[in-house]
């Protein structure tokens, strides 16, 4: 690992650790009574308004607006991919399952990022080609996904589970999927626009494509709620923390050490969830969701090995 590069990866394994201390934090507000889509809504809100006051601090003249159009469409699809759809499916997990199951089978988002590169390699040009890694179709991406799809099937048909919680690990799944799609891009993204522009709009994106499921929650919404500690102290890591600050680092991160091996990290989320979740909420995982999580994590890194 060349020099210059391990400082990403302690930045990479950072981020990973604060993301994996999230399910938790979602999880308390949820049981808190905060709508899934308004978690995000005042999560990104916060993180919004403070990267503004970074650009605005800043020497640099504030850019409004991408290069193209076919720009600015990519960072819909990433505030989509990456903000919206991606915590919105999450959250609603959370609604429905433990939070370590759903830190297990969103880790499988990288071996869609490996499956989605190299397909995106044989059938994309151009700079959005270019910027996707070299992954090979070979014996450790095959093995991994097998054992990631296996161990997934364990954790979603544990029969010891309340039969609701399989709305929460399908969406746990589209949540993967989605962060999956994200990765492949916001990395070059990142390398054309720079860390802090490209985190924006994303952030912006988010934000405007959110906006159709908030009717959802306003009837529901008790305003007084946010003068709880667990909610507003919850509500500033989040925004603040988890977003403002990790998602910069992280898209700096996609930018220098590749889609497909920085997206790796992921598999360690658990780890921290299960950790934090333990000690918080008192979660316990039953022998088979134990049995499918490893089953899922040996997957996830025998196919990252499919980078080179």
């Amino acid at each position: 690992m060349p020099s210059k590069k391990v400082l990403y990866h302690l930045l990479a394994l950072a981020v990973v650790a604060v993301w994996g201390v999230t399910f938790v934090c979602t999880k308390t507000l949820i049981s808190a009574g905060m709508h899934p889509a308004a978690i995000f809504a005042v999560r990104f809100s916060m993180a919004y308004l403070g990267i503004w006051l970074l650009c605005l601090t800043g020497k640099d003249k504030v850019r409004i607006f991408s290069n193209s159009w076919k720009d600015e469409l990519m960072f819909l699809f990433l505030g989509i991919t990456g903000g919206s759809f991606y915590f919105l499916t999450e959250n609603t997990a959370l609604a429905y399952t433990q939070a370590g199951n759903v830190a297990f089978l969103v880790c499988v988002a990288p071996v869609f990022t490996a499956i989605f590169t190299l397909i995106g390699r044989k059938v994309l040009r151009g700079r959005f080609a270019d910027g996707l890694e070299n992954v090979k179709l070979g014996l450790p991406l095959v093995v991994g996904t097998i054992l990631a799809l296996a161990g997934m099937a364990i954790v979603i048909f544990d029969g010891s589970r309340m039969e609701i919680s399989l709305k929460g690990d399908l969406l746990s799944i589209g949540a993967a999927l989605c962060w999956a799609l994200y990765s492949m891009f916001m990395g070059q993204m990142t390398k054309d626009y720079g860390a802090v522009f490209a985190t924006r709009k994303v952030f912006f994106y988010g934000l405007l494509t959110i906006i159709p499921f908030l009717g959802n929650c306003t009837s529901s919404f008790a305003p007084e709620i946010l003068g709880q500690s667990e909610v507003y102290l919850n509500l500033l890591f989040l925004g603040l923390v988890a977003s403002l600050a990790c998602f910069i680092v992280w898209n700096l991160v996609m930018a220098r050490l590749g889609n497909v091996t920085s997206t790796n990290y992921v598999y360690l989320n658990p780890v921290f969830t299960l950790i934090t979740a333990a000690l918080i909420l008192g979660e316990r995982m039953s022998a088979m969701s134990i049995a499918g999580s490893a089953i899922i994590l040996a997957g996830v890194i025998i196919a990252g090995r499919s980078s080179s």
